[in-house]
């Protein structure tokens, strides 16, 4: 008898997330992209954000519908107040509800403190830190209304160990993994959870332009010697989404043991 009663509560891990809703930022390539598919392929609709890649975007909403998912592009800017919370409210207006948030938008601008404007310095925790205040502050009710949710900040070993030529990108993901901390403290009694995927190098645009030479020297630092697939980064955010329901809070480093 209990057997029975479980197969019929139980959901495929592969259907997990059937009848939530996804919205990802920065989702039209790299990390952001394999989390999209990821989370679409345990049934989740994906909004699928970009800024300016309206062809790349459209890639990933196709490969979705393809396969049988659900998904649309919605343009926005994230790094800008209004543009992130008018992209919530155009993601509720047509799903009318938002379940899962994953903070992905990122940008680098490197270089050393004696170089770096302030422009720079600006435009990575515009993008990379206050768009995920931004679109978290503005998703909230939404999750609130429905006591449930599930946020994943993207962010990097780089806030938690630096890197040369990255104060900014550092500071922004630092800044991430500490705000994640305070929404876990806050929204734990309305049964949303907020966690942190922390990524080392990983193979993406970001990683593309680096000499080869500086590229082996990266991999001679990593214990695994090589970087990390797009689709690694994205299974981590898939099992804090998914079967994840007593974490929070936490950081999960994906970083081939770069930084243990």
């Amino acid at each position: 008898m209990a057997t029975a009663i479980l197969s019929e509560v139980m959901v495929p891990a592969s259907k997990s997330l059937a009848g939530k809703v996804a919205l990802i930022t920065g989702a039209s390539r790299g990390i952001g992209r394999a989390i999209a598919l990821e989370l679409a392929n345990r049934g989740a609709t994906v909004a699928v954000n970009c800024r300016t890649s309206v062809i790349r975007a459209g890639e990933v909403r196709d490969e979705i519908v393809h396969f049988g998912g659900a998904s649309e592009v919605f343009l926005s800017d994230v790094s800008d107040r209004f543009g992130a919370r008018n992209l919530i409210q155009e993601v509720f207006g047509v799903y009318e509800r938002i379940d899962v948030l994953v903070n992905n938008a990122g940008i680098t601008r490197d270089r050393s403190i004696r170089k770096m404007t302030d422009g720079d310095w600006l435009d990575v925790i515009d993008t990379n830190l206050n768009s995920a205040f931004y679109c978290t502050s503005a998703a909230l009710p939404f999750m609130i209304e429905r006591s449930f949710g599930r946020i994943v900040n993207v962010a990097s070993f780089v806030g938690q160990a630096g890197n040369f030529g990255q104060a900014n990108y550092a500071a922004s993901k630092g800044g991430l993994i500490a705000f994640t901390k305070v929404l876990a403290l806050e929204l734990a009694k309305y049964n949303i959870t907020a966690n942190v995927i922390a990524p080392g190098f990983t193979a993406t645009d970001m990683t593309d332009h680096i000499p080869p030479d500086v590229m082996e020297q990266i991999k001679q630092r990593i214990p695994m010697h090589r970087l990390a697939t797009p689709e690694e980064i994205a299974k981590a955010a898939a099992f804090l989404i998914c079967d994840g329901d007593y974490i929070t809070g936490q950081q999960i480093n994906v970083n081939g043991g770069i930084y243990m």
